[in-house]
C-alpha cells in the first residue's frame, strides 16, 4: 500500500525555486508534517509565519490601547479599503522580486494610469470600462517598456526605474495639467471602495468562496490518492478548510455589521474592493504556482543562468512579468482614486511605493529573487494598514510613523537575510 507522503515540491509551491528533487519522499503522517514543518523553520524557511506573528501581535496590541475604536466594524472596515491598494500593488511587485529585480517606478506608474483613467472620465466622458481598460492598457505599455530596457538592453532595473521613478511624475503632471486635481465622479469607479455589496449576498458570497475552497481541497486531495499520487494527511486538509471558513466567516460578519455613526445612517456590507482583491489573488496564485510560466518565473528567480540552458527565455519571461506588474500597478491606482474620489500630480508618489515593497517583503518575499508567493502581499499589506491605521488612532507623530514602518520594514529584510544565510549555511 502506497504510504501517505508529502513531495518536496508540494510542501510550500512557491516556497523556493524548483530544486530538482521533486521526487524525493518524506514521512506524510500528521507527526511527519508537523516534524517537516519545524525542520523548514529551522532551516531558514520561516515562510509566512513572521507576517502572520505580525499581524497578531500588532493587533493585540493597538486593540490594548485603543480598545474602543480599533476593533470596531467601521475601523475593520477602513483598514481593509486603506490597505487595497497598497496590497495590489504589492501584487505585482511580488513578479519582480521573485526574479531578483527592482521596480522603483511602480508607484508613480499606478499615479499615471489613474490620471489617464481620470481624464478620460472627465474631459472625454467615456464609460467606465474604456477607462479601465485605457488604465490598464497604460499599465501593459508601460510594462513592456521598461522591460525591453532591463531584459533587451541590459540595463539594471535598478537604474531603469529609478529614472522613470522621476519620469512618470512629469508624466502625471502633463496628463493631469495646470488644474492640480481631476476629480473622479463616475459611481461604477467611486464604487469600488465607496459602496457595499448588499448584506444577503455578502452572506451567500462567503458561502460560495468557503464551498469553493473545499471543493477544490478535497478534490485535490482525492485526487491525488485515487492515483497513488503523494498526500498530504486528510485532517491537514480539513484543517486548512476549517481555518479559512472561520476567518471568511469572521470578516464576514463584522463587515455586515451595521458601522455607521448615526442611527438615521444605514452603513453595512462588504466593499467592493475586497472582492476584486480575492480574485486577483487566487488568479495571480494560480498563475504562479499552478502554471509552467510560473514554474519557468521561479526557474529565472533562482538562477537565471540555469534557466537560460534549461532552455527557458529569460528574456520573454522578465518582459512579461515586468508588464504584469505594470498592469496592477495600473489596478491599484484605479483603487487608490476610487477611495479618495480624485487624482492628484502626487499621485502613487511619496510612501506608496515603500509601502508596496515592504508590504511584499513582510509577508515573506525574498528580495534575493526565487521565493516568495502571492498571498505575501495581502498578508504584508495587513501589517502595513494595521500600523499606519493603529497609529493614528494614537495620534502618533508623522515622523514616528516613517521611524516606526521603516524599522518593521529593515526587521523584515534582515530577518529575510539571515533565513537565507541560515538556509544556505544548512545545504554546505
Amino acid at each position: 500500500m502506497a504510504s501517505n507522503i508529502v513531495p518536496t515540491s508540494d510542501l510550500e509551491p512557491g516556497g523556493a525555486a524548483p530544486s530538482g528533487f521533486e521526487g524525493d519522499r518524506s514521512d506524510g503522517s500528521l507527526g511527519g508534517v508537523v516534524r517537516g514543518y519545524v525542520d523548514r523553520l529551522r532551516g531558514g524557511d520561516l515562510g509566512a509565519l513572521p507576517a502572520v506573528l505580525g499581524i497578531v501581535v500588532l493587533t493585540l496590541l493597538f486593540y490594548a490601547l485603543r480598545p474602543e475604536t480599533f476593533l470596531t466594524p467601521l475601523n475593520i472596515t477602513n483598514l481593509i479599503i486603506q490597505a487595497a491598494p497598497i496590497t495590489l500593488l504589492a501584487m505585482g511587485l511580488v513578479w519582480i522580486l521573485l526574479l531578483g529585480d527592482i521596480d522603483l517606478s511602480a508607484g508613480v506608474v499606478s499615479g499615471v494610469c489613474a490620471a489617464v483613467s481620470a481624464q478620460l472620465l472627465a474631459q472625454q466622458g467615456a464609460p467606465w470600462w474604456v477607462a479601465v481598460l485605457a488604465a490598464l492598457v497604460t499599465g501593459a505599455v508601460i510594462g513592456l517598456f521598461t522591460g525591453t530596457l532591463v531584459a533587451l538592453i541590459g540595463i539594471p532595473s535598478f537604474v531603469v526605474t529609478l529614472a522613470l521613478f522621476l519620469a512618470f511624475q512629469g508624466v502625471t503632471l502633463r496628463v493631469i495639467g495646470q488644474g492640480g486635481t481631476v476629480p473622479i465622479r463616475d459611481e461604477t469607479i467611486r464604487g469600488l471602495t465607496n459602496s457595499y455589496i448588499p448584506v444577503g449576498a455578502g452572506w451567500a458570497l462567503a458561502a460560495a468562496v468557503i464551498a469553493a475552497y473545499a471543493v477544490l481541497q478535497l478534490n485535490r486531495w482525492r485526487t491525488q490518492r485515487s492515483k497513488g499520487l503523494d498526500s498530504q494527511p486528510l485532517i491537514v486538509v480539513v484543517g486548512r478548510i476549517v481555518l479559512i471558513a472561520v476567518v471568511v466567516l469572521v470578516l464576514t460578519s463584522i463587515l455586515n455589521a451595521d458601522r455607521a455613526l448615526s442611527k438615521a445612517v444605514d452603513l453595512k456590507g462588504i466593499p467592493y474592493a475586497i472582492p476584486v482583491v480575492v480574485v486577483l489573488l487566487l488568479v495571480l496564485t494560480f498563475l504562479l504556482g499552478r502554471t509552467t510560466f510560473g514554474r519557468h518565473v521561479y526557474a529565472v528567480g533562482g538562477n537565471s543562468e540555469a534557466a537560460r540552458r534549461a532552455g527557458i527565455s529569460v528574456t520573454r519571461i522578465r518582459v512579461l512579468v515586468f508588464m504584469l506588474s505594470s498592469s496592477m500597478a495600473a489596478v491599484s491606482g484605479l483603487v487608490a482614486a476610487a477611495r479618495l474620489s480624485s487624482v492628484t500630480p502626487g499621485s502613487g508618489g511619496g510612501n506608496t511605493l515603500l509601502y508596496a515593497v515592504g508590504a511584499a517583503v513582510i509577508g515573506g518575499t525574498s528580495l534575493f529573487g526565487g521565493r516568495g508567493r502571492i498571498r505575501d502581499a495581502v498578508l504584508g499589506g495587513l501589517v502595513i494598514a494595521i500600523i499606519d491605521n493603529g497609529l493614528g488612532l494614537l495620534q502618533v507623530s508623522a515622523y514616528l510613523n516613517y521611524i516606526i514602518t521603516g524599522g518593521v520594514l529593515l526587521l523584515a529584510a534582515s530577518v529575510d537575510a539571515l533565513a537565507r544565510r541560515r538556509a544556505a549555511a544548512g545545504k554546505s
